[in-house]
């Protein structure tokens, strides 16, 4: 078990240290997706919204390949991964597949270091 964690670290990091990188670099060729999915990434990149979801994506994965504060990689992660989905599911469905894979990795990494995160699921706590 201890080796899938390994590998499920390491390849979330490659993933977004890769499309972190590309969100500089432009090293993979892409278009503009059509309709709604088009307008909106084009409304994040005109606001420079994307600069800040890039070097977010880089320093997730730079701790996670590293494996120093993995806890704060993943929860820098967590919402990135969720727009992801929805993006993925509510405007452009073509994508959904690799977006699914890098949630099944998150969530195996997160099972990994869970009690880093124990203090948020307490339902109550001593005033």
């Amino acid at each position: 078990m201890k080796i899938t964690i390994v590998i499920a670290r390491f390849l979330l990091g490659l993933v977004f240290l890769t499309f972190g990188l590309n969100g500089f670099l432009h090293f993979i060729p892409a278009t503009l997706p059509s309709g709604t999915a088009g307008q909106f990434v084009g409304a994040l990149f005109v606001s420079n919204y994307l600069v800040v979801v890039f070097l977010l994506q880089l320093v997730g994965a730079i701790l996670l390949l590293t494996n120093r504060y993995v806890p704060l990689a993943l929860t820098l992660l967590a919402p990135i991964i969720v727009n992801i989905l929805l993006f993925h599911v509510l405007m452009a469905l073509n994508g959904l597949a690799l977006a699914l894979v890098v949630t099944v990795l998150w969530i195996v990494v997160f099972l990994s270091v869970r009690s880093a995160f124990a203090g948020l699921f307490q339902q109550r706590i001593a005033a």
